[in-house]
């Protein structure tokens, strides 16, 4: 009888322990997704090699297509900086968050409004450790820091890293020397830009090491391939010799000319950082629950747009649409390219969703959700999309439709769906598209208008390198 005892509870503890297992793998399957932003600096539609680029060469991030999807009509909601990063940070276009005029500079009296929502700030009310890593560029004064926008760590520059003391306009700008922050603390003055790629990167994977076991948000917003081109010695290796020679006797200068023609090892160093990123989610086993989107914050200064038309600064399309790619192992199909118009503002709601997490509710988000799009089975949520240049509404897309309105080349009508390099002005042949987009600028603008939200503003601000 003892015996009989002793074999049914050794039973009951073995269906215990079953049933605890059960219950506890559907934890591991149900674990909320990870989210990587890698975002760089003035890099064009050509400057990949998958996305045709032949002057350049990136075999990690032409695997991370392969493994995952091209994006080929995404677009960012500016042409410059400052205004393209406040549209990813807050999911609105920049004018409606009052940040589209300009681009920041060293001791700004602007900066992006503590009171906006950011990305970060969402994904961090929903659990998740969030870090960003490089370039901030939405204001340089304590209130306007990363720190106090919704992420745990920071480490990288405010602002663009040829706001320096040797920047080729010196005499007109007088900048102050440029600070590396870890955090809220100035760690270094003027740092060795050429390593900039390479601390960033390191960071970054310490970060993804650190938070494996929970869900994390990282933004690394490079400060590369913005002028003054920059790259490590083990990238300069195989660069024109006569460059080599000239870079070495730059002294205290920087010679910008020069180094426009290390463009390649530019993008290899880059392309080296996501092939690290992603190294480092798979040695951690987090390959199927991680979200990785490759893309750009603006068009051209020095790369290539080709085929499409316009760099940095234009409201063609080689200065909005970007070469993207996206990478989550399992959800996203292999080798899939998604022509569908998708913009940087349908990050937040998307990972809003993906979070389980709450965007905010008492103001207009201009992005959609958009994971079924990008795994290819729904068409795009935007029946418009808008090009401004700073605050001015220059076109707008439906469709196959581009109109410009404003700026070079208006009025013209274009088929973005057999002319992408908007070669050919159709706006005689249909006056009822004409019609129909110009109401519609028309009523976006006058939307905006009675919906706009201030940029955030100090008075006196100082440098945070002195």
């Amino acid at each position: 009888m003892l015996a009989n005892a002793k074999y049914c509870i050794t039973c009951l503890i073995t269906v215990f322990l079953c049933l605890s297992a059960s219950s506890q793998e559907p934890k591991s399957t149900q674990k909320k997704p990870n989210f990587i932003i890698i975002f760089t600096d003035d890099q064009g539609y050509a400057d990949l090699s998958c996305f045709l680029g032949a002057h350049v060469n990136t075999p990690e991030i032409d695997k991370m297509a392969a493994e995952g999807a091209k994006l080929t009509s995404f677009y960012v909601a500016a042409p410059l900086c400052t205004p393209s990063r406040a549209a990813l940070m807050t999911g609105s276009y920049p004018k409606r968050v009052g940040m589209a005029k300009r681009v920041l500079l060293a001791a700004d009296s602007l900066g992006l409004n503590p009171k906006e929502v950011t990305i970060a700030e969402v994904l961090k009310s929903a659990g998740y450790k969030t870090g960003i890593f490089g370039k901030w560029h939405l204001g340089d004064q304590p209130q306007f820091l990363p720190t106090k926008q919704g992420f745990d760590e920071f480490f990288g520059i405010p602002y663009s890293h040829d706001i320096h003391p040797y920047h080729q306009n010196q005499k007109k700008f007088n900048f102050p020397s440029l600070p590396l922050l870890d955090g809220e603390t100035v760690v270094a003055l003027d740092p060795d830009s050429d390593y900039l790629i390479k601390r960033i990167t390191e960071r970054t994977v310490s970060f993804i090491e650190q938070h494996k076991d929970e869900p994390f948000f990282v933004y690394m917003p490079h400060t590369s391939p913005h002028r003054p081109l920059l790259a490590s010695p083990e990238f300069m290796k195989n660069a024109p010799e006569d460059v080599k020679t000239i870079l070495k006797n730059e002294g205290e200068s920087v010679d910008y000319k020069t180094r426009d023609k290390i463009y390649p090892q530019t993008i290899a160093e880059i392309d080296w950082s996501v092939g690290k990123i992603l190294d480092a989610i798979k040695a951690n086993g987090l390959d199927e629950n991680t979200f990785v989107i490759f893309t750009s914050d603006n068009g051209p200064m020095v790369g290539s747009a080709a085929p499409l038309k316009g760099k940095k600064g234009s409201t063609f399309e080689g200065g909005m649409r970007m070469p993207t790619v996206v990478w989550w192992p399992g959800k996203i199909p292999a080798g899939s390219v998604i022509n569908e118009l998708l913009t940087a503002m349908d990050l937040l709601p998307t990972f809003a969703k993906l979070a389980d997490a709450k965007i905010p509710s008492d103001r207009i988000i201009d992005g959609k959700e958009v994971l079924q799009v990008i795994q290819g089975k729904s068409k795009t949520p935007h029946e418009l999309f808008f090009y401004y240049s700073k605050d001015r509404l220059e076109a707008v897309r439906s469709g196959k439709w581009k109109l410009r309105i404003a700026g070079k080349e208006s009025p013209a009508l274009f088929n973005l769906e057999n002319d992408i390099s908007e070669s050919n002005n159709v706006l005689v042949s249909h006056p009822e598209v004409e019609k129909r987009l110009r109401s519609a600028a028309i009523n976006f603008e006058n939307e905006l208008k009675n919906n706009l939200r201030p940029a955030g503003v100090v008075k006196n601000p100082k440098p945070l390198s002195k």
